[in-house]
């Protein structure tokens, strides 16, 4: 190589090396910069599980059972319960069904008093909250001839069908045969719809919470969970607290897993919840003084008082009694896991990381509220209404009242999909934390009577 150019190539090296260091300088100073100069929050931790568990009963969901309905022979009518309507004058039997929107069939009622059979002309009413399903809930009403005023069982019939063989018809107990004035529980939580469940965690959480409020019972309409959620379903159902109501209606509809049709188009909204609830609203009119309508990741939390106990008289005091109260909504998002600000600090909890589900104790931090449509949900004296819906009451004697947030309000937590919340947008609010040190000891107990957490495992 000539000696001019081996010159050019050293310096060329050179020059590179130089350039090469002051970038990785420049570089370095930068980020250190950027660290420096950005904003500081609360630290943020993922609080969603891997989706390749440990435990794989906590996430593989069962079959579930079918719900105990009645085809309506002649009609596209599905029957779910009946109960015997006091408030009316005159008395009469109320239907729960679900109902084909816009068929046409003219409905009979085949009563059953004393052995003996009667019948009337059925009054069918479909539910105005059907969000735009063929198939909506409907209230059939069954008049009460002469010499039937106490009949035990209901079949109902399309009126075109004539001198059927009683034998063949496939009746309904009449339930709430007494209006009972004293009642076996204070409180009941309807929770509907259970489907696809596998929150084990949450569910615990959710259950022992109610029990601190004062509910005696809660009912559960389930599609399906998984095999440890049924565990715990079962651990509860032997301790006299959960009351499971199979929920399944795929074998008669093909449900929308959603809201509106646009979102999932089907033939009834969202798993039947609607009917669920109206079912539970009668199902405990006379066997509970009050009945709340919310799902298990929702929680209605006084904040002057530890309990729904203390709570209810103080919201008859003011409101009114024989009403149905509703409370604020706020959204807890659990994509974000806060840390409590100081001096608060969250008990131990590492002893939950294998059971499946949220741990709502590491969500602490809730939406600002917004002026839109609130999502809230109610505790209401059943007697006082005669059909509810999603949120709220479709039909009352004296109505509904708000909730002073201050008085109670409810924490709903659960993910909130697509955000554009930052963490600095949250509000801390620590009303769930308060519960913490009688939680998580009960907790632990429930998770290791049902095998969810090893004997060694209780802090």
């Amino acid at each position: 190589m000539p000696p001019t150019l081996e010159r050019l190539k050293w310096i060329y090296s050179g020059v590179l090396a130089v350039f090469c260091i002051t970038a990785a300088v420049w570089i370095l100073r930068s980020g250190r910069m950027l660290q420096a100069g950005s904003p500081t929050y609360p630290v943020v931790t993922p609080s969603v599980k891997p989706t390749v568990p440990q435990n794989t009963s906590g996430f593989t969901v069962l079959k579930g059972e079918p719900a105990s309905l009645v085809e309506v022979n002649g009609s596209r009518t599905l029957l779910i319960s009946a109960y015997l309507e006091h408030r009316a004058k005159p008395k009469k039997v109320l239907v729960i069904a679900i109902r084909f929107r816009i068929e046409k069939v003219t409905l009979q009622c085949n009563l059953l008093c004393q052995e003996k059979f009667y019948v009337s002309k059925a009054a069918t009413e479909i539910h105005s909250d059907h969000f735009g399903f063929p198939y909506g809930t409907a209230d059939i009403s069954c008049p009460l001839p002469s010499g039937c005023e106490t009949p035990t069982h209901v079949a109902i019939t399309s009126a075109a069908v004539k001198n059927g063989d009683p034998n063949d018809l496939k009746f309904l107990e009449v339930r709430n045969q007494r209006a009972l004035t004293s009642f076996p529980y204070t409180f009941t939580s309807c929770f509907s719809t259970m489907y696809n469940f596998t929150n084990v965690l949450q569910l615990v959480q959710s259950l022992e919470m109610l029990q601190f409020m004062g509910v005696n019972r809660v009912a559960i309409y389930k599609t399906n969970c998984s095999a440890d959620t049924q565990r715990v379903l079962d651990y509860y159902t032997e301790k006299g607290l959960v009351e499971v109501i199979p929920w399944s209606l795929s074998k008669y509809l093909n449900v929308s897993r959603r809201a509106l049709p646009k979102q999932d188009p089907g033939d009834i909204h969202y798993f039947g919840q609607i009917p669920a609830l109206n079912d539970c609203l009668y199902r405990f009119m006379y066997r509970s003084k009050y009945v709340a309508m919310h799902d298990p990741d929702e929680f209605i939390l006084p904040q002057s008082v530890n309990s729904w106990v203390e709570l209810l008289p103080l919201l008859e005091k003011r409101y009114g009694a024989d009403k149905c109260y509703m409370f604020e909504n706020n959204w807890v998002p659990i994509e974000f896991a806060l840390t409590p600000p100081p001096p608060q600090t969250l008990p131990q909890q590492d002893q939950w990381q294998n059971v499946s589900g949220v741990n709502i104790l590491k969500h602490l931090y809730k939406e600002p509220p917004k002026p839109v449509f609130n999502n809230f949900k109610i505790i209401t004296n059943p007697r006082s209404v005669s059909s509810v819906t999603v949120h709220g009451v479709l039909k009352s004697q004296r109505g509904c009242a708000w909730t002073d947030r201050n008085i109670a309000r409810m924490y709903h937590i659960k993910p909130r999909g697509q955000t554009e919340m930052k963490p600095e947008q949250l509000i801390y609010d620590g009303r769930l934390l308060s519960y913490s040190a009688h939680l998580a000891p009960a907790v632990d107990v429930v998770l290791r009577d049902t095998g969810l957490l090893p004997e060694d495992s209780l802090s």
